[in-house]
């Protein structure tokens, strides 16, 4: 009679201090009341480092939640990671899109139910964000070719928001082609007032969030994946909103 083969069920140890991680960020953005990432919880932070969700963007879908958490005024009682779902989830697909790994090939960790993500704010809601956003952001005086950019694109969205209001079918394109358009502006000025050091530690911060595709990638794709999350990574760094409307 054969031995049968003994199937371990411990994940691996970087899932663990992923899970850790995480949870380290849930405990801040609770005013430091700690709720463990036990049991099924564990599981479904484990599925996002198998799927090879970056930290930083977990964090990131972790903070969207709470956003609208402190909106609704005084909380009541700390926040599960499972509420964090849908936003952590939302905030993994901007990103894909934006460094170009939507379009890979799924593999096995990929599967399972239907994502619940949020609907998309509608046009003249998004320019509202965007307009809001940049405008509070703080100015650093070094930054001359950002700062003029700034100023010219909060012009041009002041201009369009009425547009989007009632914009349909060739307008409404119009006001979306324009709103990548101020985008790439953006990003533009931004690399112009950054220094090799900063992109250069930018860059080895993509890469650390790109391993777990590059497998998948031909040396092509994944350089413009990795300019694109450099550029992700510096706007963010710098407080610049995504403008473009997808």
């Amino acid at each position: 009679m054969g031995t049968e083969p003994v199937v371990s069920s411990q994940r691996p140890l970087e899932h663990d201090q992923y899970c850790r991680e995480v949870e380290a960020h849930l405990r801040r953005k609770n005013d430091g009341h700690l709720i463990r990432i036990v049991g099924p919880s564990f599981e479904l932070v484990c599925g996002w480092a198998a799927r090879g969700i970056p930290l930083k963007i977990v964090q990131h879908g972790i903070d969207r939640y709470f956003e609208r958490y402190y909106a609704k005024g005084p909380r009541r009682r700390p926040v599960r990671i499972d509420f964090c779902e849908a936003d952590v989830l939302d905030a993994f697909d901007a990103w894909r899109r934006a460094v170009g790994t939507y379009l890979l090939p799924p593999t096995p960790d990929d599967a399972g139910p239907p994502a619940r993500t949020r609907p998309r704010h509608s046009l003249a809601a998004h320019l509202d964000r965007v307009v809001g956003r940049l405008a509070a952001r703080r100015t650093d005086p070094s930054m001359e070719a950002l700062g003029a950019a700034v100023d010219r694109v909060l012009g041009r969205l002041d201009a369009l928001r009425d547009t989007a209001v009632k914009a349909r079918g060739p307008a409404r394109t119009a006001v979306v082609e324009e709103l990548a358009a101020l985008d790439r502006e953006l990003s533009a000025a931004a690399r112009t007032d950054s220094d090799a050091m900063t992109l250069e530690a930018l860059a080895e911060e993509a890469a650390a969030d790109l391993e777990s595709f590059r497998d998948r990638m031909t040396r092509e794709v994944y350089q413009r994946a990795l300019d694109a999350a450099v550029e992700r990574l510096l706007r963010e760094g710098l407080g610049l909103p995504r403008i473009a409307y997808e």
